[in-house]
């Protein structure tokens, strides 16, 4: 009877083991605006050409997705942490082999016509 019953009760104690603490979810949401931020004053002010700002764009992009996955979906925390990181991995590394030869396939075939 002493313990309550709500959905909430018991979490407050253990809140730093099982997910990200206050500064952990500041620092990523810090993160995420800043690197949000570059590349839109990067276009707006047209500060680099084309390719370059496509590129920044890209990196921020791809910072994002680390800062996102790092800081707010505990990738690195659990018992699973070194599996969850290892398919990431083997993820990015078939996605980027699917762009790459998807590219590489198109280019093959403008430059054979």
């Amino acid at each position: 009877m002493g313990q309550p019953t709500h959905g909430h009760g018991g979490h407050d104690a253990g809140h730093e083991g099982g997910h990200g603490s206050l500064k952990s979810y500041v620092i990523g949401f810090i993160l995420s605006i800043v690197l949000t931020i570059i590349p839109l004053v990067v276009v707006m002010n047209d500060m680099m050409g084309k390719t370059g700002t496509i590129v920044l764009i890209l990196i921020m992009a791809v910072l994002q997705f680390a800062v996102q996955l790092w800081f707010f979906m505990h990738l690195k925390e659990g018992e699973n942490a070194k599996w969850n990181i290892s398919a990431l991995l083997f993820a990015i590394l078939i996605l980027f082999l699917v762009v790459v030869g998807s590219i590489w396939i198109m280019n093959y075939n403008m430059v054979a016509h």
